[in-house]
């Protein structure tokens, strides 16, 4: 099934000449106020996990570098006009990021990922926060091994399970494309984390009876688990975006045994990168976006659709977010554009759960807020992509984002840019 919609090379040549035309009359934001900016003491490289905690009357943003010398950052972004660097934590070698985190309670779980298999350091590192200025670790789950990088994303919200994208020791790909898989891990006693299930695609671990999958081509990007998301109305599912393998529903009542029950794939079309699946359950929807990982949009079109799940068996596109008037400017101006992070709704406690509004970090597009009131209609509504010093060419290169309670979003740039603070001034609810 075809979700996204490639746009013909007429069109794309239109679309550019529009952007070159209306080009200087774009501004750098639109409904969106800058109200404070941390250059996180120099270290930059914003990864792909935030997470807000309330102390009394004090509010603590965790942050994950996207790679060193620093592993995760803890600021104080009570007054959001001054962020306060409180303490970062470094990695333990220059081949290691840390790139995700995840927070429940005063549980911090840190993903390890190393630049080459075999490497050590990677798997999980369970840290105590309750004093947020030292946080305390409290134990290493070891994913380590000949065929594994570590963990490169993790999601724990309900203070028992956290969902890995990870390799381990006894898991050997077919291809090594394919070395992240989903592990579930019981944090339940955070000194002592195990295992306790996991899934790969069929066909891509040695053993697999079932047959490889065809490669996607030609940016074979592999066949492994990025983000998985469980709504908390629904427990007993997973929803995970599997990179080239598409999206895929688990069924995961038995955490022992997951159970898949659906997938939409799109690999025989050459089209890939599944980055991340929001659920919209009561709407009967699903937030589903690509990663572009290639500059100078050499991999347009990479998109955010809205997908029909009410029958979860039964999965169909409704739409794609619409591309920015700028377009081609955006696609020449450095770095990468095109879609990545997403809100994830899943920080109820002191994040905003939005059910009409997408808000998203798009690199060089930087953070753009689109309505899905009328889902077969997205419309943007806001967004934020000024010129950043030191990046190539200037190019924000935004890389993940929070929607505080109160409004105001977190976001932070993949480069030198550190984190930005934002309020959106629209008048389209962004609920």
């Amino acid at each position: 099934m075809k979700i996204f919609t490639r746009i013909s090379l007429c069109a794309f040549a239109l679309l550019g000449l529009q952007s070159m035309v209306v080009a200087a009359t774009i501004p750098d934001r639109m409904n969106l106020r800058l109200e404070g900016h941390s250059a996180l003491n120099g270290a930059g490289k914003g990864g792909e996990g935030l997470a807000l905690k309330q102390y009394g009357s004090k509010k603590i943003l965790f942050l994950a570098h996207e790679s060193g010398p620093q592993c995760f950052s803890v600021i104080d972004v009570t007054s959001p006009a001054k962020p306060i660097v409180l303490k970062q934590i470094p990695v333990e070698a220059e081949f290691v990021r840390c790139n995700s985190l995840a927070l429940s309670g005063n549980i911090l779980a840190v993903a390890r990922q190393s630049e080459k298999v075999g490497q050590p350091h990677g798997g999980i590192k369970i840290y105590d926060v309750s004093d947020a200025s030292n946080p305390q670790l409290l134990s290493y789950l070891d994913l380590t091994g000949p065929n594994s990088r570590g963990t490169h994303y993790l999601t724990f919200t309900d203070g028992k399970y956290a969902y890995l994208s990870t390799g381990a020791k006894d898991f050997i790909p077919k291809n090594p494309l394919d070395d992240q898989m989903l592990m579930i891990a019981d944090l339940q006693d955070p000194k002592n984390p195990k295992e306790v299930g996991r899934w790969w695609l069929p066909g891509t671990m040695i053993g697999d009876e079932a047959p490889a999958p065809a490669r996607v081509r030609p940016f074979d990007s592999g066949f492994r688990l990025h983000t998985a998301l469980i709504p908390a109305e629904r427990p007993d599912r997973a929803y995970l975006a599997w990179i080239d393998g598409g999206i895929v529903v688990l069924d995961i009542a038995n955490k022992t045994k997951p159970r898949e029950v659906s997938r939409i794939s799109w690999q025989s079309l050459n089209e890939g990168f599944m980055h991340t699946v929001l659920p919209i359950l009561d709407r009967g929807l699903l937030i589903a976006s690509q990663e572009s990982t290639k500059e100078d949009c050499r991999d347009w079109p990479m998109r955010i659709a809205i997908v029909d799940i009410q029958k979860e068996t039964h999965p169909y596109p409704l739409a794609v977010l619409p591309p920015p008037a700028n377009l081609a400017d955006l696609c020449r101006g450095g770095g990468r554009f095109g879609a990545h992070n997403i809100n994830l709704n899943h920080m109820p406690d002191i994040s905003r759960v939005l059910k009409n509004t997408v808000v998203t970090a798009q690199f060089a597009g930087g953070l753009r807020i689109y309505s899905i009131q009328n889902p077969k209609e997205p419309k943007e509504i806001a967004y934020f992509a000024p010129k950043v010093p030191g990046n190539k060419g200037g190019a924000i290169q935004l890389n993940d984002l929070l929607v505080g309670k109160d409004g105001l979003i977190y976001t932070n740039d993949r480069f030198t840019g550190g984190l930005y603070i934002l309020r959106y001034t629209g008048k389209t609810p962004l609920d």
